[in-house]
């Protein structure tokens, strides 16, 4: 079982944000969950990493060359992937995994979610998409996301695949019950 899980390059100003990231890492590697992530030392990416391998967890990382180039890559992991574009990078990552999480970060972590999403949505892949809602930090974005689907742009099931939950056992635990709402086979989004 692996979970890929997309995080801040930053640490985020609550020390909460970091202590959750501390947490996931521990629990992935007590259950036997490798956890797949973007190969870098820094932020919540850093800390969910160290805590893993800390618990004797595996840890896969996929990194583009040009971020080994400005020195952020984990030289600890398990296994590091360098890859030549964020594209390449993504693909990866989710032919790799079984599920997917989002802990609080920026742009990039948002558009890894939503991408895996769109993916699940249009049938690509059934695996869980989940967000770990640290502190309430995506409140806005889920009560947004409720008002796209109030608007009629996006249907409640397949706002219903995004699962939730503010702690990380809770959360794998219903990403182990996930089913996906529609017959899928993994097609990747990158070859077509």
């Amino acid at each position: 079982m692996r979970i890929c899980v997309f995080s801040g390059s930053s640490h985020g100003y609550a020390p909460e944000y970091e202590a959750t990231a501390r947490a996931l890492g521990g629990l992935l590697a007590r259950n036997s969950i490798e956890l797949v992530y973007g190969g870098a030392a820094v932020g919540l990416m850093g800390a969910l990493a160290d805590a893993t391998l800390a618990e004797g967890g595996r840890v896969t990382g996929v990194i583009p060359q040009a971020l080994v180039d400005r020195e952020v890559a984990h030289a600890g992991l398990t296994h590091l992937h360098v890859v030549s574009s964020m594209h390449e990078r993504k693909s990866l990552m989710a032919r790799l995994a079984d599920g997917f999480i989002a802990l609080p970060g920026g742009i990039g972590t948002f558009e890894e979610l939503f991408e895996v999403w769109t993916w699940a949505q249009l049938g690509s892949h059934a695996r869980p998409c989940a967000l770990l809602n640290v502190l309430g930090f995506y409140d806005h974005l889920l009560d947004f996301l409720d008002r796209v689907v109030e608007q009629g742009f996006l249907k409640k099931v397949h706002r219903e695949m995004l699962l939730v939950d503010k702690e990380p056992a809770p959360l794998l635990r219903a990403m182990g019950r996930y089913r996906a709402p529609v017959e899928t086979k993994w097609i990747d989004p990158a070859r077509t």
